[in-house]
């Protein structure tokens, strides 16, 4: 853990900016406009404001990638070199090892099989390796994404996994293999060039795969099925290689297929990925957000390609992504056009030809329109319909002024079309939401929808928060002195007597107790280390802040605000206080149902006893009240 710098971790998945002392970015858990994802590399963690979520790098890692605690561990060790002493793997072993683990572990065995046939077979020389030669790929780039070649025949690399002492069930749950109705089991990839497909730490989850042959009734590329490790949505073809090219130039140039992103990369342009031919989804828009919030998509020439695409770039202005395009010459993909003019006169293409998408889009249904006053009508609102979807509203204004330039029609015509289409989009959205909120057992009839109950304050919850400011304040400042006396040390002897009700606090809580019992003061780095995982969320909570105060008030406007740790005597014995008149007034509430109950059930000496009780805490009430100056107590 001392080796880990949780900046340079959580950096391969999000782009950081630097605010002050600490990064923020946007949030990768959940869709959002502002920044709310912190990380404070002078503690170690981070803490994501909008899902919640927070902890150590090894958290991130296991939170963003779905990884188990030993397998955040090993993808650690190794991105830092760390050796990490674990028994010999066996079959028996092998056997025992989550399903998800093995998933990982038969995918990178078949990779390394597909890579060592391109390269040591005759038939993957002759066949496999020729086919990217004369595609015009180097070795470089091959090794680079791993590309291999699958061998003709039924079995070969089910053979050879068995003969490895491979599970031959958990063969059939990556998809390598197929079974088919008559239990006959086969290499689902036979007789073609393979592309290893990456996850975001590097890990294969799946294969793509071209057919060398020209066989009848057989498509030219083949996929591997979703599994538990994989889900086609969720990822994008050169990622892995490409996410730091892309944060460094803060652009992303969107392909369709394999050898588009691999020519791109021979061409010395790595800031690219590829939907692999699958319409684009949000949770791919979502990925490149990560890195940057500018797209470039290129075209072939085909205008029925072109329209078909069209459609994925809408669900990108959505996203909140600004979109530009590249016409690739007729006949051309990035592929062949990048082979064909070379290195430099691509890199030039790609820089000189980019144009706005809402611009590329308005000369396109122009030309298509021509003079024809009806299509012009429909092309006026297929481009606003495209507008409506930017959620900035400075950018769709832009947009507007330029269309309308672009169409020769009037700009408030256009804000019109536009206001219309804002319109029905934001009822649609009141309609569900009142729709989510009426329950079950209503049919969605408006008029018996009524106004929610006034929600009275909870004791129990009261003492919930008074309980975890307890703890944020042992969590800070432990180890700080008041007077002749540490503030671990006051906050337990003050308070030896509340017992905490929510588990986790009361988990942090008694181990103050243990370790002060033991001569020495934990820290917050103590519980992330040795915490259990809930204890390591409350901590990251209560250490993270979102908001500082900025130095110009002291500064440049002589306006002095008191840092916490400067009234720390106060601030401790308002706590101790609270916390008390807060249980009290729980106690009052428990005793009061009791009292109920009692009289309820006839048991009138349980309720005197009861009543007497009552009294008490209703006088520890008034007096805890004084104490804080709170002149009616609740």
């Amino acid at each position: 853990m001392n080796r880990v710098d949780i900046v340079d971790v959580i950096s391969d998945f999000v782009s950081l900016k630097k605010s002050g002392q600490n990064y923020k970015a946007l949030s990768p858990f959940n869709n959002e406009k502002t920044a709310s994802f912190f990380v404070v590399p002078a503690k170690g963690l981070f803490k994501d404001f909008s899902s919640g979520k927070g902890g150590s790098a090894v958290t991130f890692v296991m939170e963003h990638e779905g990884m188990s605690y030993p397998e955040a561990i090993r993808y650690l060790a190794k991105k830092y070199g760390v050796e990490i002493k674990e028994d010999a793997s066996t079959a028996e072993a092998q056997e025992k090892q989550s399903e998800r683990e093995g998933l990982y572990i038969l995918m990178n065995f078949a990779k390394d099989y597909y890579h060592h046939n391109l390269f040591h077979t005759d038939e993957g020389k002759g066949i496999g390796l020729s086919y990217f030669r004369e595609r015009g790929f180097n070795d470089r780039t091959i090794q680079k994404f791993e590309l291999g070649y699958a061998l003709e025949g039924w079995s070969n690399l089910m053979d050879e996994a068995i003969r490895k002492n491979y599970n031959k069930e958990l063969l059939e749950k990556t998809g390598l293999v197929v079974k088919s109705e008559g239990d006959r089991v086969y290499d689902r990839f036979r007789g073609r060039v393979i592309f290893p497909v990456h996850n975001m730490t590097g890990k294969v989850i799946a294969f793509g795969a071209r057919m060398m042959g020209k066989e009848k009734n057989q498509p030219k590329y083949i996929n591997s099925p979703e599994t538990e490790i994989y889900h086609k949505s969720n990822v994008l073809y050169g990622l892995f290689q490409g996410k730091n090219a892309i944060r460094q130039h803060d652009t992303c140039f969107l392909v369709e297929g394999y050898t588009d992103v691999l020519s791109m990369h021979q061409a010395d342009v790595e800031n690219v990925v590829a939907s692999s031919g699958t319409a684009l989804t949000e949770e791919q828009i979502k990925l490149i957000r990560r890195f940057t919030e500018n797209v470039t998509v290129l075209f072939d020439g085909d205008a029925a390609g072109i329209k078909a695409a069209l459609r994925g770039i809408d669900l990108i202005l959505k996203g909140g992504l600004n979109v530009r395009v590249v016409l690739l010459p007729d006949g051309e993909d990035p592929d062949s056009y990048s082979r064909k003019v070379g290195t430099t006169e691509f890199q030039k293409y790609l820089s000189t030809k980019a144009q706005d998408f809402i611009s590329f889009k308005s000369g396109l249904f122009a030309r298509e329109a021509g003079n024809d006053p009806i299509r012009k009508a429909e092309s006026i609102k297929e481009i606003v319909s495209s507008i409506a979807l930017i959620p900035d509203p400075v950018k769709r204004s832009v947009y507007l002024q330029e269309t309308s330039q672009q169409l020769k029609i009037g700009e408030s015509v256009l804000l019109v079309e536009l206001n219309k289409l804002l319109m029905q989009e934001r009822r649609r959205r009141e309609r569900e939401q009142v729709q989510s909120a009426v329950p079950p057992e209503f049919d969605a009839n408006l008029e018996q929808i009524q106004a929610p109950a006034v929600q009275v304050v909870d004791p129990g919850d009261m003492v919930y928060y008074q309980e975890r400011e307890t703890i944020r304040l042992l969590i800070n400042y432990a180890d700080k002195t008041l007077e002749d006396q540490q503030v671990a040390e006051y906050l337990l002897h003050e308070l030896e007597d509340v017992q905490f009700s929510n588990h986790t606090f009361r988990e942090i809580h008694d181990e103050f107790a243990l370790q002060l019992r033991k001569g020495t003061v934990p820290d917050s780095k103590y519980f992330l280390e040795h915490g259990s995982p809930e204890v390591q969320k409350v901590v990251t909570d209560l250490i993270t802040r979102r908001y500082e105060t900025s130095p110009h008030w002291k500064e440049k406007y002589h306006i002095y605000f008191p840092h916490e740790e400067e009234i720390l005597k106060d601030v401790a014995l308002s706590n101790v206080l609270r916390l008390k008149f807060r249980v009290v007034q729980k106690m009052k509430e428990d005793n009061l149902t009791k009292i109920q109950t009692s009289e309820q059930n006839g048991n009138w000496d349980e309720v005197e006893k009861c009543l007497v009780h009552q009294a008490g805490l209703i006088d520890a009430e008034r007096e805890l009240a004084d104490m804080l100056g709170i002149v009616v107590a609740r």
